[in-house]
């Protein structure tokens, strides 16, 4: 079964309106470089901005969308600042020091950290560690997905809008997001991943 890797960052953040945002900005892909983003609003509904319609359909393939909106994503990340614009989503992030999880995940080679085997087998440890957080799983279309990390920082602050309405300031990512099997860590963080993905 064909393997496909993506070499990125995902900053996962909640909202005080109750909104949930998952940016990815993703350097080395099969389907190159780009910036995505999933939004949850506080009252479940599960949007993805996707900048071309391959990306989309790569995307709405392995996680679960209630609404799929075709448009322009930028993503500038930093060490200390993502910028986040779209027609629909705007964001910027501040971006703190290294957590403890991530000086632990830096300790691991990074060959090792990004394998499936090592997602494999901390598993069951995320699942007790990070509540919503699993590096292993199954996906949509018998799709089998693993999450390597090899770094962790904390965001510190957020000001932006979704439609044109302020997000509020920075809160938990709780409850757990509902894209897919596993959310971001309920501590707003941006986390350095190769993300593995198998297709049936």
């Amino acid at each position: 079964m064909p393997a496909q890797r993506f070499h990125g960052q995902i900053a996962g953040v909640g909202s005080a309106s109750g909104m949930r945002v998952v940016v990815g900005s993703w350097e080395r892909t099969p389907l190159g470089s780009f910036g995505d983003a999933m939004v949850e609003t506080a009252d479940g509904h599960r949007v993805l901005l996707a900048p071309t319609a391959e990306v989309a359909a790569f995307i709405e393939a392995t996680y679960a969308f209630d609404e799929v909106r075709l448009e322009p994503v930028t993503v500038s990340s930093g060490r200390y600042r993502w910028h986040v614009e779209s027609p629909s989503l705007e964001l910027d992030l501040r971006v703190g020091g290294r957590l403890p999880l991530g000086r632990l995940l830096r300790a691991v080679p990074a060959r090792v950290a990004s394998s499936p085997a090592w997602a494999t087998m901390v598993d069951p440890v995320a699942r007790v560690a990070l509540r919503g957080v699993r590096t292993r799983g199954t996906a949509l279309a018998g799709r089998r997905e693993y999450y390597g990390a090899t770094d962790l920082h904390a965001v510190t602050s957020l000001d932006g809008a979704f439609e044109g309405a302020p997000l509020g300031a920075l809160a938990a990512v709780d409850p757990p997001c509902r894209f897919g099997f596993s959310s971001t860590p309920a501590r707003p963080s941006v986390t350095t991943v190769v993300t593995t993905v198998v297709t049936a």
